[in-house]
């Protein structure tokens, strides 16, 4: 394999997280070669990493091995290796795209979507599997195994679930993705980011006809409430490329000095912004389940994974309201 070649399907350097380098980037290179000898479009790719990732859902939902044994635990196997190779197509479609430039606002909306239908189902598997197998978490609890407590607990897992999944989950990818983006388009310009905005969105969606975009039009509404959301979340780094657009205009304009300056403060965020997003999210979940202890996954997200996005989005909404003030004091 060609290691420039390899590279030349990555994002930038900066924005790479060291497992996707030595492990997910080049098997999801060699699955993108292969789409490409196939003429397989990028899109296509996508959404079957989303058919697999929401296979693995299934096998991890009948995956406890307090009942099933030795099959329960093979279960959970597949379940990890179908969400692995979910996440290897995740990889090649945006290299195969970036290979053969086949770049499109369904695939950047497509891309950022697949993620979000794997959990989805994984958090009502997850629920489904504490129904059916809660009887170690009642005898730690000291609760009787009855019906009505069985119903109160898996309530109460489900709006764990729902809490984890809407609020935690969704907020973490979403500025994770939105910082690495940010990132990109100081470090390449805005040819190499995919820094969206909603206001750009609205028009799109409202520019595209129904007539023949029906789904599309579905997608582009969904999208334009994920980049809306991002924006609500970083009022400073708004606050930030308004002065910006004031004071040079075309955001090409920006001095290299400045951009040079946001990389150096940005670079820490990335390791943040990858913790956020798959590799250790999934390998914390393979360990739950794995233990029979699938709410693990939960806690984890509820508490640490929270700490670190509320440490991220501190650091880097400080260092975007010093920047403001500079650039205020130099107009």
């Amino acid at each position: 394999m060609s290691n420039e070649k390899l590279q030349q399907t990555f994002k930038s350097g900066d924005t790479e997280e060291w497992l996707d380098v030595v492990w997910t980037r080049p098997i999801g290179y060699q699955w993108a070669r292969f789409f490409n000898a196939l003429n397989i479009h990028p899109n296509t790719v996508t959404i079957l990493s989303m058919l697999i990732g929401v296979a693995s859902a299934y096998f991890f939902c009948s995956g406890s091995y307090r009942t099933e044994g030795t099959e329960g635990l093979l279960m959970n196997i597949i379940g990890v290796l179908l969400l692995a190779w979910a996440n290897f197509y995740d990889s090649a479609d945006g290299q195969l795209a970036r290979m053969t430039g086949k770049k499109t606002q369904l695939g950047r909306i497509l891309d950022g979507a697949a993620g979000d239908v794997w959990f989805f189902c994984l958090y009502h598997a997850l629920t489904l599997r504490f129904f059916f197998h809660h009887d170690l978490e009642f005898q730690w609890l000291g609760i009787e195994n009855n019906e009505r407590n069985t119903l109160i607990a898996t309530l109460a897992v489900y709006a764990l679930s729902w809490f984890s999944g809407i609020v935690c989950h969704a907020r973490q990818c979403g500025l994770s993705d939105y910082y690495r983006q940010i990132h990109l388009f100081f470090l390449k310009g805005k040819a190499g980011s995919e820094l969206d905005n909603s206001t750009q969105q609205k028009q799109i969606y409202q520019d595209t006809p129904w007539k023949g975009n029906f789904i599309y039009k579905l997608f582009l509404l969904s999208y334009i409430n994920y980049t809306r959301s991002q924006e609500k979340q970083t009022p400073h780094f708004q606050q930030l490329k308004q002065t910006l657009k004031k004071k040079y205009g075309d955001t090409e304009n920006i001095p290299q000095s400045f951009r040079d300056e946001f990389r150096r403060l940005s670079l820490p965020m990335m390791k943040w912004a990858n913790i956020l997003t798959f590799n250790t999210r999934a390998i914390t979940l393979y360990l739950s389940f794995l233990l029979d202890l699938p709410w693990l996954y939960l806690l984890m997200e509820t508490t640490v994974f929270t700490w670190l996005y509320l440490h991220m989005r501190h650091t880097h909404e400080g260092f975007c309201k010093e920047l403001n003030r500079k650039l205020y004091q130099t107009r």
